[in-house]
């Protein structure tokens, strides 16, 4: 198994050349700090809303914490109007706020593309490339670099990703990934990584990432074999499995994968996590935000129903050890936990603002798209 070589974005070295995708309600600084207790990278926190930011709006601000030791700060930037994209940009680089942005054009949820965001947006190019010009040259004086992530598309009819990836690439953007579905697809099915190939062969002075179907170590280092791809971004397949970022750190150094934790082992990862969220919300939000997780945590171990759905309804980390004493530590990590995790949904039509699709050159902003803030 040879190593893979380090990323450079801008002036960054990413090596191992991994990305944590920007999750909404999950890349919090508290996950972050987990998963980055395993290994190098580049971790991107949940997607912040570029008019939400400029308004200085209360939820907003507390989503960009950063933990002091987090290098570089990686902030995921949603816009749809060129000029709140560079307000938002200019106070980033004004305030230190962030060493990178990351720009999202990937997002399928209805709410986001109903208003011709996230992976609607890429279909108007000129559109798209005036957001992504915005972010670059306000961003770029002061040594922050932008890099772009989307999808291959609306559905199969409507695909763009080659577009958005020559015109990211033509505005100086320093690195693309493709999360290689369409927006129909949202999360279900299979990614086509020849995409990812593809998108490679088009785009060819920087970097290009790929990002679908990565569960496993062993899944990375077949994506870039396949497709050439100069890294890969990770979300869903470390969703209760923060040391996926340590597995990949060996695979990608040509080293042995090690085996997986023990309950007791994702024991402790798990009260870690809980303690991190904690210290982030206070302890009765921080342990709500933690009940999503514990399915993730717990897949494919023996614990009992009863245990189960204490840990789902779990209120207090007095309650969590308790909980945590319940379980079997000796038990080895379930062969059966490999594969799709988080949401996965069901394949459906995009919805689109009227008449989005008529015009792929045109730039008009659409109407009461950056209205929405930060969680979509």
């Amino acid at each position: 198994m040879s190593a893979v070589p380090a990323l450079k974005i801008g002036q960054y070295a990413v090596d191992p050349p991994v990305v944590l995708a920007p999750m909404a309600g999950i890349t919090n600084v508290a996950f972050r700090q987990l998963c980055r207790q395993y290994g190098a990278g580049l971790y991107v926190c949940e997607m912040i809303t570029a008019r939400a930011l400029v308004e200085r709006d209360a939820m907003t601000m507390h989503m960009i914490t950063f933990d002091p030791d987090e290098h570089p700060r990686s902030m995921q930037l949603y816009g749809v109007d060129p000029h709140n994209v560079g307000e938002a940009t200019k106070m980033i680089v004004a305030e230190n706020l962030a060493d990178h942005i990351d720009m999202n054009f990937g997002c399928p949820v209805p709410k986001v593309t109903r208003k011709g965001g996230g992976a609607a947006l890429p279909y108007k190019r000129q559109l798209f490339r005036q957001i992504v010009r915005a972010a670059v040259r306000n961003a770029e004086p002061a040594g922050v670099p932008v890099t772009v992530k989307f999808r291959i598309g609306i559905d199969d009819e409507h695909l763009t990703y080659l577009d958005a990836g020559r015109i990211a690439e033509q505005e100086g953007a320093q690195a693309v990934a493709l999360h290689a579905r369409t927006a129909s697809q949202r999360y279900s099915g299979q990614a086509d990584w020849t995409a990812i190939a593809r998108l490679k062969e088009a785009v060819t002075t920087i970097p290009v990432l790929g990002n679908g179907d990565i569960f496993s170590a062993q899944d990375a280092l077949d994506m870039v074999a396949r497709t050439g791809c100069d890294g890969v971004v990770v979300g869903r397949g470390c969703l209760g499995r923060p040391w996926l970022f340590r597995d990949l750190q060996a695979a990608f150094r040509g080293e042995p994968i090690p085996e997986g934790p023990s309950l007791g082992e994702v024991a402790a990862i798990l009260r870690r996590h809980g303690q991190l969220l904690t210290a982030h919300y206070g302890e009765d939000k921080g342990m709500r935000d933690l009940r999503k997780h514990m399915a993730w945590y717990l897949r494919g171990f023996p614990v009992g129903g009863d245990v189960r759905r204490g840990f789902a309804m779990v209120s207090s980390l007095t309650e969590l050890d308790d909980l945590i004493g319940k379980l079997d530590h000796d038990a080895p990590f379930p062969l059966d936990a490999e594969g799709p995790r988080g949401r996965q949904g069901s394949p459906g039509k995009v919805v689109l603002p009227e008449g989005w699709l008529d015009d792929p050159e045109d730039a008009t902003v659409p109407v009461g798209a950056d209205v929405m803030h930060s969680g979509g």
